[in-house]
């Protein structure tokens, strides 16, 4: 996920991570053309979809091969390109990461790795992540979005995975995959600011374990992959909570919300959205659950049945389903803004705003007007 937590029982597992290394941060100013409003939705009148992957100059990009991440107050979006125009100075090599800033009219080059999974961005919009090929090993780099410094870290395994923020920037979840003789993985949260770490599980496998940190770090969701099980870990308490979906089913993580108190999860053909204080679960039949709002009202899914909407907007206290997208379209973890105002997804359909003839796949927000609340 995407706030200073107090610290609870912490192992000093490495030292300082590597001091910051000042890098240039290409920006340039978007006109204000680059967003249009969108056609065709009946069910949300004044709804309206604006294109994230334009340069400056309103020509248009492409939206790379990764998701894309909103910030919680729908400001910043973090996306990969591989696009030569977005911003000036010298042309990406792969798909790089941007940040557009979407108050400052502006968009930026951050970084100059392509990500191995999609990046992820601070509550705040002040940090970006993510796990990049570094030789034989995987590093994780973390950017100041305004300056563009990074602090990179080895990730001391053969492998990690895409990595999960604190609201802040300052607290980083991970799962680490090491090499044998020390087969296996671990799920640790590291802190950018004293270079400690904290070991969430050991697990004695290398199967997927993509943990999800809360906005104020003191939560972690993980995944077991092996077990097919997802437990919360509560870092004050020291404490962990789980499975959440009972001994005798096999779940997959998907997100946790950013104040800590839901987990989505997959389990067969459904999605289930965890209560952690009460222990209770809300089932949501027949989808493929995406993402979850920070505050826990809003889940962002894909129906099973590929006759109607490609992604859908569902207020989990009143049940009202708005459509994200009709037509065919992806979306990741962090796709939804505070009170699911607005979702960044990710499409090659050229019908969603007028002029896309770029005939490749772009980033979008679709903004919703006040939704109901229950």
């Amino acid at each position: 996920m995407r706030g200073h937590a107090k610290r609870g029982s912490t192992r000093r597992l490495r030292g300082a991570l590597s001091a910051a290394v000042a890098v240039c941060a290409v920006t340039a100013a978007l006109p204000a053309a680059a967003s249009a409003e969108a056609r065709g939705v009946a069910d949300d009148p004044g709804a309206g979809v604006e294109r994230i992957s334009v340069a400056a100059d309103g020509t248009q990009g492409d939206g790379g091969s990764a998701g894309a991440s909103i910030t919680p107050d729908g400001r910043h979006v973090v996306f990969t390109s591989a696009a030569k125009n977005l911003v000036p100075g010298s042309p990406p090599q792969g798909d790089v990461p941007y940040v557009r800033d979407r108050a400052a009219g502006q968009i930026k080059r951050v970084g100059s790795y392509t990500p191995l999974q999609p990046p992820v961005i601070s509550g705040d919009g002040a940090y970006l992540a993510y796990a990049t090929q570094w030789m034989r090993d995987v590093r994780i780099f973390s950017h100041q979005v305004s300056t563009g410094a990074i602090a990179g870290v080895n990730c001391s395994a053969h492998s990690c995975g895409q990595p999960s923020l604190s609201a802040d920037g300052r607290h980083l979840a991970l799962a680490l995959t090491f090499r044998p003789p020390l087969s296996g993985q671990r799920v640790e949260v590291q802190d950018w600011g004293t270079g400690a770490t904290e070991t969430v599980a050991d697990l004695g496998h290398t199967s997927a374990a993509r943990p999800s940190i809360s906005g104020d770090g003191r939560r972690v969701a993980y995944q077991d992959g092996k077990a097919g099980d997802v437990f919360v870990w509560d870092r004050t308490t020291g404490t962990s909570t789980g499975p959440l979906e009972g001994p005798a089913t096999t779940a997959s993580l998907v997100q946790l919300s950013d104040d800590g108190g839901k987990v989505v999860h997959r389990s067969g053909p459904d999605t289930y959205v965890h209560d952690v204080g009460s222990g209770t679960a809300q089932l949501v039949p027949n989808v493929k659950g995406l993402a979850i709002d920070p505050t826990g009202r809003h889940l962002l899914y894909a129906p099973h049945d590929t006759t109607g909407p490609a992604l859908v907007l569902r207020n989990l206290y009143t049940g009202t389903d708005r459509t994200v997208s009709q037509q065919p379209a992806t979306a990741g973890v962090d796709a939804v803004s505070a009170d699911g105002r607005h979702v960044v997804f990710q499409s090659a359909a050229d019908d969603i705003v007028p002029g896309d003839t770029n005939g490749t796949s772009d980033v979008f927000i679709r903004h919703f007007p006040a939704l109901p609340e229950g």
